[in-house]
């Protein structure tokens, strides 16, 4: 069987696509599913490369039973749009970004991730990174019914 490959990108993958990542991730193992699918996470830029998540990305996820350690930041390349089925994006911003970075062959399907939130009316997932610990608890909540709204969408659970 041919694995599903999501990316979840935002812009340094530091904070919001790292998070969208582990939530994924917990949502895939809940309901046995890690064995079809393959998951990661890029930003759209480079500032970051190599570093693991935010501490207060980190220490959220944590405290909800996820750990984020074993991600590095890294940047979306080439590649990605055609490895990938899936790339979802935190921001219209980085949307477009990722738009303008897509070659006419690529297959990958690009899109907000909460569009796949019935339950929100919010489009872009807000960075956190400036503000307090509140923003990253508001932000994993958001994260983590959308990622699992998202897999109930594509494999119909």
């Amino acid at each position: 069987m041919k694995k599903i490959k999501v990316l979840f990108v935002c812009m340094g993958n530091i904070c919001r696509s790292p998070t969208a990542e582990g939530c994924f991730r917990k949502h895939l193992a809940n309901n046995d599913l890690l064995n079809r699918f393959e998951v990661d996470s890029a930003g759209t830029i480079a500032t970051h490369s190599g570093e693991q998540p935010d501490p207060r990305s980190r220490a959220t996820a944590s405290s909800k039973g996820i750990d984020l350690s074993f991600i590095k930041a890294r940047q979306v390349v080439a590649g990605d749009f055609h490895l990938f089925d899936y790339i979802i994006a935190m921001d219209s911003d980085n949307l477009n970004n990722l738009k303008r970075l897509q070659d006419n062959n690529s297959t990958a399907k690009l899109s907000l991730l909460l569009s796949w939130d019935d339950n929100t009316d919010v489009s872009d997932v807000p960075d956190p990174y400036y503000g307090g610990s509140s923003g990253f608890e508001d932000v994993f909540n958001l994260l983590d019914r959308a990622t699992l709204a998202f897999i109930k969408k594509i494999i119909q659970l």
